[in-house]
């Protein structure tokens, strides 16, 4: 597999490739306009002990993500094929 990304809104694909990878759903803390909301992560808690994210469910994770319209772009090996966690939320393109 190559160094490539590729872009998805599908649950279940977004949700096993961040679990492989030990990742969880998060927001970032006080960057909402309310209490409920914030930016949306994917967390790494292995990679990084930032105490600026809070875990959500899954379910709060893909409210937020389809009501802001959001595909994941993700990358699943770096070049030297290591496993990547490399992703970003970018807007979905309309069809």
């Amino acid at each position: 597999m190559s160094s490539e990304s590729a872009t998805t809104h599908d649950h279940k694909k977004i949700q096993q490739w961040a679990e492989k990878r030990g990742g969880v759903p998060a927001k970032i803390k006080n960057t909402g306009k309310s209490e409920e909301s914030g930016v949306l992560r994917i967390h790494f808690p292995e990679h990084s002990h930032n105490d600026s994210f809070e875990e959500i469910t899954w379910d709060e994770f893909f409210e937020n993500f389809d009501e802001n319209n959001l595909d994941l772009l993700y990358q699943d090996k770096k070049a030297d094929a290591e496993t990547s966690t490399f992703h970003k939320f970018v807007e979905r393109k309309k069809k």
